[in-house]
C-alpha cells in the first residue's frame, strides 16, 4: 500500500457537501482508503476569471492502485460528481490532484508527481502541513512544515 495525499477543492455549489460526496466516492473505490483528511478551510482562487472563494483540505489515503490508475479514480469522481472541463483555473464543483504518492517522483503525458505547483501554493501546503508536516517533497528534498513556513512568511 502506498501513502498519497490528494488536494481537494471545490467553490461551486454547496462546497461541504461536495467534499463530502468527494470523500465518500473515494472510500467506496476499489483500492482507496482514506486515513486523515486536513479539514476544509477557505481560500483565494488563484488565476482564472472572476469567481467564489474556494474551500480546499488534503486527503491521506492508502492505495494499492498505481498513480495512474488513481489518477483515472479521481478524473471519474470529479466527472461523476458534475465537473465539466474548462479552462484553467476554472470555477470547479470538485478537484482532486494528486500531490504526493509515496517518494515517487513521476512524469508521464497525464501525470506529474509531485504536483508541480504544490511548493508554490499555501492553499495546498497548509493541508499537508496539518495532517503530514513530516511528509517529504521528493525533488525538493523539504518537508511539508518547511516548505509551508517558508511560503508563509515569503507570503
Amino acid at each position: 500500500m502506498t501513502v498519497v495525499f490528494i488536494g481537494v477543492g471545490s467553490n461551486i455549489g454547496d462546497r461541504k457537501l461536495n467534499f463530502k460526496e468527494a470523500a465518500e466516492r473515494m472510500a467506496a473505490s476499489e483500492g482507496i482508503e482514506i486515513r486523515k483528511f486536513s479539514g476544509a478551510y477557505r481560500s483565494k482562487p488563484v488565476g482564472g476569471p472572476p469567481q467564489e472563494d474556494y474551500l480546499n483540505g488534503v486527503f491521506e489515503v492508502r492505495t494499492d492502485l498505481s498513480a495512474e490508475e488513481l489518477l483515472e479514480a479521481l478524473k471519474r469522481i470529479e466527472k461523476d460528481m458534475g465537473r465539466k472541463p474548462a479552462c484553467a483555473d476554472a470555477p470547479r464543483i470538485i478537484d482532486l490532484d494528486i500531490l504526493l504518492y509515496g517518494d515517487k517522483v513521476i512524469k508521464t503525458e497525464k501525470l506529474t508527481v509531485p504536483h508541480p505547483r504544490m511548493h508554490g501554493r499555501l492553499f495546498v501546503l497548509e493541508g499537508l502541513y496539518r495532517i503530514a508536516p513530516q511528509a517529504v517533497h521528493p525533488e525538493l528534498g523539504k518537508t511539508a512544515e518547511e516548505l509551508y513556513r517558508e511560503l508563509k512568511r515569503a507570503s
